[in-house]
């Protein structure tokens, strides 16, 4: 039994001084095909470096030429948004003061309705039911115009039809 043990350590030594060999043998070859590198690279350095200028230039042309071609493209898309801003006169964006006076605009434009369907109303042309206005939004903390004021309906109907008169808006 003692035989067996020694041939078990004997066999293992040997396993274990075969991997220790073949670890020195690699960073052997290593060093050796480092130097090989080495004393190849000091002959070739002219040549090596031309070719890797030679590789740069060429990347570089790439480069510039994606750059225009990504600069052309992007000047068209503006160049095509700006022809759909001037087509519907959207040269720069709504500011508060364009709505507040967009919303008086439309409140005299209501007024101008509302009168209109009193007097025609009045004069028995058209019978309509009155609906409450619409809530309008507030507009932003500004001072205010009072809207214009309506304009009293006609009290007896005249007998030929005529349109009232207009008033000049801006």
């Amino acid at each position: 039994m003692a035989d067996d043990k020694n041939k078990v350590t004997d066999k293992a030594g040997e396993i274990a001084k075969n991997i220790w060999l073949a670890g020195v043998g690699a960073y052997g070859r290593a060093v050796d095909e480092a130097q090989g590198r080495l004393e190849k690279a000091g002959v070739e350095p002219p040549k090596l470096f031309r070719e890797l200028v030679k590789a740069g230039a060429a990347l570089e042309d790439e480069a510039r030429d994606a750059i225009e071609a990504g600069s052309a493209a992007r000047h068209s898309v503006e160049d095509r948004i700006n022809r759909v801003r001037e087509n519907f006169n959207l040269q720069r964006p709504a500011r508060g003061e364009d709505l507040l006076a967009l919303h008086e605009k439309i409140d005299r434009l209501a007024n101008r309705v509302d009168a209109l369907t009193d007097a025609l109303s009045s004069s028995g042309t058209v019978k309509t039911a009155r609906k409450a206005p619409a809530k309008k939004k507030k507009a932003p903390a500004r001072a205010k115009k009072s809207p214009a004021k309506k304009r009293p309906a006609a009290k007896k109907p005249q007998a030929a039809k005529k349109t009232p008169a207009r008033r000049k808006t801006n």
